[in-house]
């Protein structure tokens, strides 16, 4: 456990503005944790620079002093990636919020690290465009973290991930130097792209403190239905007929009957379906004009048992919010152990068949709440603890399955963690996805810009 040394705290005292540093200990639990709620938080101070000269005169300090730093967005994060356990620091951007004028030539927006997702959409939507990084945490999650991550969420089957949509970072590395990463330009070929190197990269190589973020137009009118389907397979089968119809899709996401169940027991919300299915499919669309017979076609030839359309905006709203609240109500009405995944899509339906197998075996009788973005390939498993038994029993056992599920992601050619990243939970994952020679390669990355190991320490790997 790490405890900053006394010549470190007088420089923090003197050198910074009074309201810089907390000690508070509610401070602490709250800024020092993320939604993961596996490990207890232990972070011996918290950290609020309102701006990057400031995350780059603590970083110096921070480096020559030798003391371990935890970047900090929304800590939606579900992969423990903003864990403080070990006496750490946590350098907070909740203070870092402002948002410049929309680039309307550029289609371009320069913001903060700690500005809010949901917040940047509604200074976009002003002028017709958005930043079309879209998932449940919106409410709180941070362009810095969702940076950071390579966030992916609901919308990546039309816009793809985060990455795609940031043209330039401004990065603050370990010692105190600041990167202009990129700026506005949407082409730049002069060698390595180093913007890149530090997307998705968990906060182990700098700190993000700005972002310069592409904008797109918002879409036209939007429709979104509700599907009842038999099974996972009837899931994939529609997914590949909206795949040949004549729409955009704007997301396709799926759920169980065990998920709508925890929803409608937290939220409330309506049940939409007068019998129920095992499984559900959100289909938001851009409309067309053939979208009526298509939609007709989907019950002639037996391909959905029911389903809805949303009639309003807040019909629509209601209808997300069977999705979006999956992972929130998971939590509050049990305690779920999850894993995040992605497959290619065209090995969903060879590996959905075999992981049945494995729930069988491992978890008779337990709950098992599945949902995902089957459009590209993700799925999120959780595990709910049954009444009986510990919280540590309950892990330990979910955990011992843990190698099975990833071995068979590994089999199938997909990765142990899709949107979430590594943290701590994944680390000893990570072989199954990435190779010897990579994980060597990411470790002499960290060395070269991180050589005293001061950022977001044990993330990803151990150094």
């Amino acid at each position: 456990m790490f405890s900053p040394s006394k010549p470190f705290l007088d420089a923090l005292a003197r050198d910074f503005r009074a309201d810089f540093v907390s000690f508070d200990s509610s401070d602490l639990r709250e800024f020092g944790r993320d939604w993961t709620r596996v490990f207890e938080p232990a972070a011996c101070a918290v950290v609020f620079p309102e701006t990057t000269q400031e995350v780059s005169n603590f970083l110096a300090l921070a480096n020559q002093h030798g003391v371990p730093v935890v970047p900090s967005g929304g800590r939606t994060g579900l992969a423990a990636g903003a864990v403080a356990r070990d006496g750490e620091v946590v350098l907070s951007l909740a203070r870092m919020r402002r948002m410049d004028a929309v680039d309307l030539t550029g289609s371009a927006l320069r913001v903060q690290a700690g500005a809010i997702t949901e917040l940047v959409h509604q200074h976009a939507a002003e002028h017709g465009l958005t930043w079309p990084v879209d998932f449940a945490s919106k409410g709180s999650s941070q362009v810095g973290g969702n940076i950071a991550t390579n966030a992916g969420g609901v919308k990546v089957l039309r816009y793809g991930l985060t990455r795609h949509w940031v043209l330039g970072l401004q990065v603050v590395l370990a010692d105190g130097r600041v990167l202009e990463l990129g700026g506005a330009l949407e082409k730049n070929n002069t060698g390595i792209d180093l913007r890149q190197l530090f997307i998705g990269s968990e906060g182990i190589l700098g700190v993000i403190t700005e972002a310069t973020l592409k904008l797109s137009p918002l879409p036209g009118k939007l429709d979104v239905f509700l599907f009842a389907v038999d099974d996972l397979a009837a899931v994939l089968r529609l997914f590949r007929e909206v795949r040949r119809a004549p729409l955009t899709p704007m997301a396709y996401e799926f759920f169980t009957d065990v998920c709508l169940r925890r929803v409608l027991s937290h939220r409330a919300l309506r049940q939409p379906f007068a019998q129920p299915s095992s499984h559900y499919v959100l289909l938001e669309v851009e409309r067309g004009e053939d979208l009526e017979d298509w939609i007709a076609s989907l019950f002639d030839r037996d391909l959905v048992r029911d389903g809805v359309l949303a009639q309003s905006p807040s019909e629509a709203a209601d209808l997300w919010s069977l999705r979006e609240g999956i992972s929130e109500s998971l939590s509050a009405t049990g305690m779920p152990h999850k894993n995040d995944i992605a497959l290619p899509i065209a090995a969903l339906e060879g590996f959905t068949s075999e992981l049945d197998g494995v729930f069988r075996a491992r978890y008779p009788g337990w709950e098992i709440a599945v949902f995902g973005h089957v459009g590209d390939g993700n799925l999120h498993i959780n595990v709910m603890k049954p009444d009986a038994m510990t919280k540590d029993e309950f892990l330990a056992c979910a955990k011992s399955a843990d190698a099975e599920l990833f071995e068979l992601v590994r089999r199938h050619g997909g990765s142990v963690s899709a949107e979430h990243g590594i943290g701590l939970l994944k680390k000893g994952a990570l072989p199954y996805t990435r190779s010897a020679a990579e994980i060597e390669l990411m470790r002499g990355i960290k060395r070269v810009l991180d050589p005293k190991g001061i950022l977001n320490p044990g993330k990803i790997f151990d150094q």
